[in-house]
């Protein structure tokens, strides 16, 4: 017995060197060996391996030790573990005496393998059960995506007379959805005489009512509680920033501080996102030394939350300086690095770092791939190519959010006939799907296939969004369809359930400024559940320009100085008008206006792209790109051929010819 104990001593300090000598020696041990077969079992269970396993099992087959109720199960446990269900049920069937345990070890493993048919037939046909059997189908169900068969199984279980666990409790709380039921459950609790002082179960009924969005019983029920850790703290926070209360977590947070909780790199991570959201850059500097000084920031999770902290705060140059002195990349934190490039417009720095990524044999994810796409612009559409051939190559391709990345990848660059390819041959194809198809045709011209594609969007039965018909009245927009637009925001409220908001106002009120439509202009904007925004007055403005309606055009300049002061279109604008009437007094307000307020004028540009290079040519730039070699092949030109001497100018024969 001594020697068998030094042996399982040695075995669990080295188990993965020691197993194949023990699994040799142990051909030689007696049959009443139960204790080390146990241990060896136990063994196997740290070492997670399905290898070992198989050898355990084929050594008590051997010595006949393999249909022994509780060895049997022992090895069973392993299966459930770590094995497929044809080793479970295999196995399972080769145990002669089960028992309640055989049962729900054999249950556990069909569950983990994700077989809930069989788990399922195998509940029903159980010739007893317990707690711990209901438990697991209930966890079978929810883990697989099928909650409503999971509150259903778990009503069940209570009017069958099993007594639910703090388990079962905790369990159901993390997956209903509805707050009628997350009530009935808390009650239920109450009157079964849970302990709600639990911390386990408190904690869980706290996450429950965040996700639900009842944070008052959330914060209600944290007040109660006699002892509370950072989870309920994790919870309580959560829920508020869930529910749009991020002052209110910030507050949470602070006292949380003030009586002595630390808190944990869930909590910081959360609370830099906290922060971004509230734009409150000078607590995130805060938070930061507090992570530096606890040693969060080695936490890839915390440091992106860093860098996505300073790049939404404007301050892209410290989430840069954050990045250089990262020691060790992992795949999140170059994902927020990245995203960081792609918000500040930095698209090539973006790409850059991308193949740095693939050089350094980091694997990229779903988001890295769809960040990515979104960095190509027109003069890198060959790379944009080159990442869809990515995409197939990792095996993405038939993700729905990354496919809905190509199309717009695709329209962007007006490679709309690849994007329709793409769209084609989705297998699922979602509603975002649909819009960023009909929105690629309408902005690539493609005006009659994009109304052709909503078309077939409502013959398949899919509700259109809000996005959805933005993108039709923008075709209707393009397309000067002013009959088809109307009649298309008209209805959207009674067919679609749709209340138009300010960019479906737009594309109406564009509609009828291109027929010049005033009046109706002036009775949409008066009937607007909102107030217009800068876009809509700008459309107003344009078509007061044409019309000569100089009164109403002071009215809509001054709305929309209310709305962007430091524009200066309306300022040049009613300029215009004034000079080409004379009022040269109404020219000296203006100017002087727009000093007074500091308002500069917008200088107009555009892009062109060649040999990866984007160039930008500004109005009021004399010498643009390449400007000197210009003047100066023309020079050349002039000394060749000069036009004085050939007669072209000043020629009297051709003068009134």
């Amino acid at each position: 017995m001594c020697k068998q104990t030094r042996r399982t001593s040695v075995l669990r300090v080295r188990p993965q060197y020691c197993m194949s000598p023990l699994l040799k020696q142990v051909d030689r041990l007696q049959r009443s060996s139960l204790l080390l077969y146990s241990d060896l079992i136990n063994q196997c269970l740290s070492l997670k391996s399905l290898h070992y396993t198989k050898a355990i099992h084929a050594q008590l087959i051997k010595v006949g030790l393999a249909r022994h109720t509780f060895l049997g199960n022992r090895c069973l446990d392993l299966y459930a573990c770590f094995g497929t269900t044809k080793d479970v049920l295999n196995l399972f069937d080769d145990i002669p005496g089960k028992n309640l345990i055989s049962w729900n070890i054999c249950l556990k493993g069909l569950v983990k393998c994700s077989d809930i048919r069989r788990a399922r037939v195998m509940f029903e046909g159980m010739p007893q059960r317990d707690v711990v059997s209901w438990n697991s189908m209930l966890l079978g169900y929810a883990s697989n995506g099928f909650v409503d068969y999971a509150l259903e199984l778990f009503w069940e279980m209570q009017n069958a007379g099993v007594e639910p666990s703090d388990y079962t409790y905790s369990m159901v709380a993390s997956f209903v959805s509805c707050a009628n039921y997350g009530r009935q459950i808390h009650a239920r609790m109450i009157r079964s005489g849970m302990n709600a002082q639990n911390v386990v179960l408190g904690n869980s009924l706290i996450d429950m009512y965040g996700k639900l969005g009842l944070v008052d019983y959330a914060h209600r029920l944290f007040m109660t509680m006699e002892k509370v850790d950072i989870i309920s703290w994790n919870s309580l926070i959560s829920g508020l920033y869930n529910s749009c209360q991020s002052q209110c977590a910030l507050e949470q947070f602070t006292t949380m501080l003030h009586i002595g909780q630390s808190p944990d790199e869930f909590t910081v991570s959360l609370m830099f996102t906290i922060c971004c959201k509230l734009q409150q850059l000078e607590k995130g500097e805060q938070l930061f030394c507090l992570s530096t000084k606890m040693g969060f920031l080695s936490n890839a999770i915390v440091a992106s939350a860093v860098i996505d902290l300073f790049s939404q705060c404007n301050r892209l140059e410290n989430s840069v300086q954050f990045f250089d002195e990262v020691d060790e990349w992992d795949i999140a934190l170059c994902n927020s690095m990245i995203s960081s490039y792609i918000r500040h417009d930095c698209w090539e720095v973006a790409l850059d770092l991308f193949v740095l990524v693939l050089r350094k044999g980091l694997k990229p994810t779903e988001f890295t791939l769809s960040s990515v796409l979104g960095a190509v612009s027109l003069n890198l559409a060959e790379q944009g190519s080159q990442l869809h051939s990515l995409v197939v190559k990792t095996g993405f391709e038939s993700d729905l959010v990354l496919g809905s990345s190509l199309l717009d990848m695709y329209n962007k660059v007006g490679l709309v006939n690849s994007s329709m390819k793409i769209f084609l041959h989705m297998v699922g194809r979602d509603l975002i799907s649909w819009n960023s198809m009909i929105m690629g045709l309408t902005r690539n011209g493609k005006v009659v296939e994009a109304l052709g594609l909503f078309l077939k969007l409502l013959q398949v039965g899919l509700p259109p969004d809000r996005i959805t018909l933005y993108a039709v009245l923008q075709a209707c927009n393009y397309g000067g369809l002013l009959a088809e637009g109307m009649e298309t925001f008209s209805c959207m409220e009674e067919d679609y359930a749709i209340i138009p908001g300010e960019e479906h106002y737009t594309c109406v009120l564009n509609l009828l400024c291109q027929s010049g439509k005033l009046q109706e202009i002036v009775d949409v904007v008066e009937k607007m559940p909102c107030e217009p925004n800068y876009e809509i007055w700008d459309l107003m403005l344009r078509l007061c320009s044409l019309s000569g309606d100089l009164e109403l055009m002071e009215e809509v300049v001054a709305r929309m100085i209310e709305v962007e002061p430091q524009s200066s279109v309306p300022y040049l604008v009613l300029a215009r008008e004034y000079e080409m009437r004379g009022r040269w007094e109404g020219i000296v307000r203006i100017r002087m206006a727009m000093k007074e307020k500091g308002v500069r004028r917008t200088i107009g540009y555009s892009l062109i792209g060649i040999n990866n290079h984007v160039l930008a040519f500004r109005g009021d730039q004399l010498q643009h790109h390449g400007g000197i070699d210009v003047l100066s092949l023309l020079s050349r030109m002039i000394e060749r051929h000069d036009p004085w001497q050939d007669g072209y100018i000043g020629n009297a024969d051709h003068i009134g010819a």
